[in-house]
């Protein structure tokens, strides 16, 4: 019977699609298709790109609203039921379920990497034209409203602004757009992700000209600001017009202007704890090969940090609210050491070591099979960071009126953002408009950019840009580097020259040289190894002595390369090569020395001159 009824439903879809393909709808429709093809084909992709600017501005602004609204129902079928103090011990087990629910959900549905979406962003912009995969366009969303939701200790900035990328990269690959103009709508779709999510479009845009854009001009920004504020108004309409964090602030005194330097070289050495230990933690986590053990010992982990101090749980987003509004004590709620604001150091101390542990508690959930970013947790880190310098400030009495605690919160987040992910312009505008603290200006530009500064000095790229950089894949604004970045050797490898072998005779070397368009003769023996190359320049005085052509072996007019270039090695390293040696032409091997072509400067001048104009945004 139940083979029956699937026959009889094939047979009524088979029937129904002939009846739909033959109609005057579908007619109608396939007319209105081609039209629609036509007209967009005839608008000049300039102004295409403005439209489709806003366009992706209303998928990141939606993206953003769905993100939000799936962690708080998350969170609200997992923590609304709680009554009783015994239920609260679901914290210490719903971090690790999240996790496995995610890794399960990217291991078995997704099958790709998602996770670390800044860090991959820049990877799309520097080695795959700006392409990203369709599937990033909800993929993050789903995992790390999971991740999230069942209280992973990260952010969801990171997921979103891969998600924000990858609309804007799939909407220019649709429309067909050059890659300058797809790398321009997939930093307008970070940029909407980020307006989005905080409803603060100037950050946005600032976000993606600071991190991941390495060419500024008008023809970017425009675009940048029409994503970001149809982003910011979608999320506006869904949302509300509450700012992030209502908070208790103070006007700015000149006199405490010394504190807040303090606080930003604080900062800076917070900053370079955060980064070295997350890359380093990670990696070791990571070394553990069984996945599984490998969640295991995560979630383990994390639930043990959660349980010794419960702020640790989560985004972290309300202890900052409690912060920012002068109540300390609603942000530790229950823990296991008591009443510790019945002794005036322990709070201080309290919250340092909340500050030290999030950034294991972050990498625990990220390493473990969760998806989720560093964006919040540096924010969280940073309002901690500020909250226990300004009480030991207090504590000490260094002033005669206490210092505002939540205004050197605020200062803080601030600061940990400028040096985690060397953006200053982006953690001052952030932070001013997600709090509207813009009474503090002045305090919140002194104190990012004192943080910058002392990072700056010890580290040289961001969380974010650390490790591709150790492989020579980083884009920066250096135009000329970048370009350089873009380049691939193996793109251009010439194989038009003809190769003797090492035991072939001068005859046959004048039988190559009769119909090779070069002066150039790679020797290469029967198994494909590159042996050494003939110059035509050192063969022509003998090779018309025709008496010689059978006694002289090529092996002997042979000479090594002045050197070799790998198919895979960075085009930087290419290019110092032929400075070193002043050669016009190099030889191209792979890993195994198995000849493959050669490289030549000109070939190299004329692919920089094509990839200049492509990179070049006005």
């Amino acid at each position: 019977m139940a083979r029956y009824l699937r026959r009889v439903s094939a047979r009524f879809a088979r029937h129904a699609r002939d009846a739909y393909a033959g109609s005057a709808i579908h007619e109608f429709m396939e007319s209105k298709k081609e039209s629609a093809s036509v007209f967009l084909k005839s608008i000049p992709e300039n102004r295409m790109l403005l439209i489709l600017a806003f366009a992706v501005g209303i998928g990141c602004g939606f993206a953003a609203v769905i993100l939000k609204h799936l962690i708080h129902f998350f969170e609200w079928i997992l923590t609304g039921w709680f009554n009783t103090p015994q239920d609260s011990l679901f914290y210490l087990l719903y971090p690790g379920f999240g996790m496995l629910l995610s890794y399960l959900f990217v291991k078995y549905l997704i099958k790709d990497n998602i996770g670390h979406g800044v860090t991959k962003v820049l990877l799309a912009i520097s080695k795959n034209e700006s392409k990203i995969k369709t599937h990033n366009t909800w993929s993050s969303i789903v995992a790390s409203s999971m991740t999230i939701g069942f209280g992973g200790s990260v952010g969801a900035e990171a997921p979103i602004v891969y998600t924000g990328a990858a609309i804007g990269s799939n909407i220019a690959r649709f429309f067909g757009l050059s890659y300058k103009h797809m790398t321009i709508l997939l930093g307008c779709g970070a940029a909407g992700a980020v307006a989005g999510i905080f409803k603060a479009p100037l950050a946005g845009i600032l976000f993606t000209l600071e991190i991941l854009m390495f060419n500024i001009s008008m023809t970017s920004i425009i675009p940048l600001l029409v994503t970001a504020v149809t982003a910011t108004t979608v999320s506006y309409i869904f949302l509300g017009n509450a700012v992030q964090f209502e908070n208790t602030l103070q006007d700015f005194s000149i006199g405490n202007l010394p504190f807040y330097i303090v606080l930003g070289i604080a900062c800076g050495f917070v900053a370079l704890y955060f980064t070295r230990t997350t890359l380093r933690l990670e990696d070791k986590i990571k070394s553990i090969s069984n996945p599984y053990k490998r969640w295991l010992v995560s979630a383990v982990s994390l639930g043990l940090l959660i349980f010794l101090l419960p702020p640790l749980y989560g985004e972290g987003y309300g202890v900052l609210s409690y912060l920012l509004n002068g109540e300390p004590e609603k942000a530790i709620e229950t823990n296991i050491f008591g009443n510790i604001f019945a002794f005036q150091w322990m709070v201080p101390v309290y919250f340092i070591m909340v500050m030290l542990l999030k950034v294991y508690a972050m990498t625990f959930t990220n390493a473990g099979g969760g998806v989720g970013g560093t964006f919040g947790p540096t924010l969280f880190v940073g309002g901690v960071a500020g909250f226990a310098i300004v009480r030991i400030f207090n504590l000490l009495n260094l002033t005669s009126i206490p210092l505002p605690e939540p205004n050197f919160v605020l200062a803080g987040m601030a600061g940990l953002m400028s040096a985690v992910m060397q953006a200053p312009l982006t953690a001052i505008f952030l932070i001013a408009e997600i709090s509207g603290g813009y009474v503090l200006f002045i305090p919140l530009i002194v104190t990012s950019v004192s943080a910058f500064a002392t990072h700056r000095t010890f580290e040289s790229y961001s969380i974010y840009t650390k490790r591709i950089a150790k492989h020579g894949d980083l884009l920066t604004h250096d135009t000329d580097q970048a370009v350089l970045t873009l380049l691939k050797t193996d793109d251009l490898i010439e194989n038009d020259f003809v190769a003797v072998s090492p035991d072939g005779t001068l005859g046959d070397l004048v039988d190559a040289i009769a119909v090779s368009k070069r002066n150039i003769f790679p020797v290469v023996d029967s198994d494909g190894y590159f042996k050494g190359v003939v110059f035509l320049n050192d063969v022509r005085e003998i090779m018309f002595y025709r008496d010689i052509y059978e006694t002289t072996r090529i092996r002997s007019l042979m000479k090594d390369a002045p050197e070799y270039v790998y198919q895979d090695e960075k085009m930087e390293s290419v290019m110092r090569k032929f400075e070193d040696t002043s050669a016009w032409n190099l030889p191209v091997l792979d890993s195994s020395n198995h000849y493959l072509g050669f490289v030549s400067k000109s070939k190299i001048f004329s692919e920089y001159r094509k990839q200049l104009h492509q990179v070049s945004h006005d």
